[in-house]
């Protein structure tokens, strides 16, 4: 019969902890393997009770397992950023964001509550960074999260619908607890991008939050959805819950360059 790891048997051996290492990825205990592989380069160890051991173990093994599921999570939300922080948020540059806002959000209670957030401004101001941050903050706690660019996600719902899978890719957006669409409103929306807009609005309505970067302030959004009816059902569904922020000033990326010279 054949064998696996889970059904080899142990194999007596006189080290008996190349024994337990053995096991104990076997078991895919992997935290508790690194931290016992560690013990046994060290003498800390033997300055422990049993109980006190076994503790360090399994909190090692929980580490491992929270680091592991965030990094899933974070590789799952396709974020543009690989390195946006709340931490590395410039408060210096004159743009207008306000600290103790973005510290209020960073607590993640609006996500909690289903509230959405609006980051509008010129382009460069640091709209996706900030909605991004925000979003590894997220993941950071344990949320499952999207990051799309609005325009290519209406693009590849489109073709989902051709195709006759737009109920399924539908579904996998409502999964996620916090949906990033990032510029949204950068080209008005046709016919078959305000139902798919409509669509993801009313499944996450009251629910789940959406982070929504615009170029556009918000009152210019009922003219970019186009149709006055929608444009209504949509506004009406995530203004009344949603948190602002309004950026100001120039591109960032034009500040930085110009402070280097």
């Amino acid at each position: 019969m054949e064998t696996t790891d889970k059904t080899a048997p142990v194999i007596p051996e006189k080290d008996r902890n190349a024994v337990s290492m053995d096991l104990l990825h076997r078991m895919r205990l992997h935290g508790m393997a690194a931290a016992f592989a560690e013990s046994l380069q060290a003498t800390f160890a033997e300055t422990m009770t049993p109980d006190s051991f076994l503790n360090w173990l399994l909190s090692r093994e929980w580490d491992y397992r929270v680091a592991r599921n965030i990094e899933r999570l974070v590789k799952s939300a396709c974020f543009r950023y690989n390195d946006a922080s709340v931490a590395q948020i410039d408060y210096t540059l004159p743009r207008g964001l306000d600290r103790n806002q973005m510290e209020r959000l960073a607590s993640l209670e609006f996500i909690r509550k289903g509230d959405n957030l609006f980051i509008t401004g010129c382009s460069g101001t640091g709209k996706s960074y900030l909605a991004t941050a925000l979003g590894y903050e997220a993941c950071k706690a344990g949320m499952k999260v999207l990051y799309a660019n609005a325009t290519k996600l209406m693009g590849s719902l489109k073709i989902a619908k051709n195709k006759g899978v737009i109920d399924t890719e539908l579904k996998k957006l409502e999964k996620t607890q916090l949906l990033i669409l990032d510029d949204l409103f950068l080209v008005p929306l046709d016919a078959k991008e305000r139902a798919h807009l409509m669509e993801i609005i009313e499944d996450r309505h009251g629910r789940k939050s959406i982070i929504i970067t615009s170029q556009l302030p918000v009152a210019d959004w009922y003219e970019a959805i186009g149709d006055p009816t929608v444009a209504d059902a949509i506004l009406d569904r995530i203004v009344h819950t949603a948190h602002r922020i309004e950026l100001t000033g120039e591109s960032v990326r034009k500040i930085k360059a110009t402070r280097r010279k």
